[in-house]
């Protein structure tokens, strides 16, 4: 009788089989309007289909076959960021992860969509997630850069030329090290460990923002953390999930397992916000394969991010004065999708003489979400602005956060501001030149 009801109901929703949101977590949701002010779509439209209780009540009407699944469904998932403020502000502790993750996956299962979307985006999904592929296609680009051709196109306003999106790829680039090719060691052991952690060394992250891994290597060691980095991890998945491409984030999930579990850690350590939170999610994702799912559990059990692990183990360095005046901005999926809070703050506030200034608006996210600010530029540049404007006005030196998407969103934002003088930093790295005594001047100096 059982299986002949949820065939019933197979028949009538909107939903094929396979990880529909779930009708348990959908209920959880009262409607109660908390979520509102949270949702960065919703502070810019104001419309009820683009904020996180409308996007249930439309999943509801679907889940019950109410409503088709559609384009226009589509459209509103889409421009959800999924920055999970909503989960903050939810008094009734609705999942809205899991829907809008699940749910994603809906769409790209039973939607098809326009050419040149989908080869947009699978040129984001060939590139992203491989390190490999990214040092190459930083090549030219480091050409591109140091030869003084950037400031030139930019100055000559062809980037208006190009399509929206690609300009959004260009205004988004980092500085490319002039080392693509270096790597970490596959251990760093310090005089006396007290702890084994495995770290993840990324995507983007590995290739971009080297000096973020070294800081958070060097800190670790400093520390007294034996450092093990498996150099065959790849991408934790988190671009493909966060995109609805289940099956290729839950083979991802399974080879980083695989990896760290084969270096016998007792802590896997991140220091990229939106890979710790799905990383920590691995249990969920891979919930009904009998093979991995105890493993994938075990696996979240163990991580942690930067923050929260430096901040569980007493300090064992000494830190030194860092006058510097710098604005903190939470990235979302630290704050929100993780509930990091406390852990950073605390550990900027244990460096002499720096000032950390909070800011307004601070739980609206900056508009990076991923590769959501090359999807959908506009709203992304528009709540980066707004994000600017609010760095500004904490009259901070330098902005401080503690994902690479959000330091690249913030960067860009302040070149569009004239602001570019400003310099952005991983958390890691102010503690870091505290450990090491470097002063504020030379600090900067690095960004210029």
């Amino acid at each position: 009788m059982t299986e002949l009801v949820q065939l019933e109901a197979a028949k009538t929703s909107g939903f094929d089989t396979h990880h529909p949101p779930e009708k348990e977590l959908l209920e959880d949701c009262v409607h109660c309007g908390f979520c509102l002010p949270a949702c960065p779509t919703y502070v810019l439209w104001g419309e009820e289909m683009d904020s996180p209780r409308g996007r249930i009540y439309m999943m509801n009407k679907i889940s019950r076959g109410e409503s088709p699944l559609n384009e226009r469904f589509r459209e509103h998932i889409d421009h959800c960021l999924g920055c999970m403020a909503c989960m903050t502000a939810c008094p009734s502790g609705v999942q809205y992860n899991k829907l809008i993750e699940d749910t994603r996956g809906q769409i790209e299962r039973n939607l098809p969509r326009s050419a040149e979307d989908a080869s947009f985006r699978k040129l984001l999904y060939a590139v992203f997630p491989h390190a490999g592929r990214l040092r190459l296609l930083a090549l030219p680009l480091l050409v591109y850069q140091r030869t003084g051709l950037q400031r030139l196109v930019r100055a000559s306003g062809l980037l208006k030329m190009l399509p929206r999106r690609m300009a959004a790829m260009e205004s988004l680039l980092p500085a490319v090290p002039s080392k693509l090719f270096q790597r970490l060691p596959a251990k760093i052991t310090p005089a006396k460990p007290r702890l084994r952690v495995g770290m993840l060394a990324g995507c983007v992250q590995q290739v971009f923002f080297q000096h973020v891994n070294q800081a958070t290597a060097r800190v670790l060691a400093a520390e007294g953390c034996e450092v093990i980095i498996p150099q065959q991890q790849e991408c934790c998945g988190a671009l493909m999930l966060h995109s609805g491409l289940e099956e290729d984030a839950a083979g991802l999930a399974r080879r980083m397992i695989a990896a760290f579990e084969a270096a016998s850690v007792d802590i896997i350590v991140i220091n990229a916000a939106g890979c710790g939170s799905t990383m920590k999610e691995y249990g969920y994702l891979l919930r009904d394969d009998p093979a991995w799912a105890s493993r994938a559990a075990a696996f979240s059990a163990k991580c942690r991010d930067i923050s929260e692990i430096l901040s569980e183990l007493p300090p064992q360095s000494p830190r030194h004065p860092l006058p510097l005046r710098v604005a903190y901005h939470d990235a979302c999926h630290l704050r929100h999708a993780q509930g990091v809070y406390e852990p950073p703050r605390a550990l900027l506030a244990a460096i002499p003489q720096l000032q950390v200034a909070e800011l307004e608006e601070a739980n609206l996210c900056c508009g990076s979400a991923g590769i959501y600010n090359l999807l959908h530029p506009e709203p992304a540049s528009q709540l980066g602005d707004r994000k600017v404007e609010n760095l500004l006005a904490a009259k901070a030196e330098a902005v401080v956060s503690a994902n690479p998407g959000c330091l690249l969103q913030l960067m860009s934002g302040l070149q569009r501001r004239g602001a570019s003088a400003m310099p952005a930093f991983h958390m890691i790295e102010l503690l870091d030149a505290s450990i090491r005594n470097v002063s504020a001047e030379s600090l900067l100096q690095q960004r210029h």
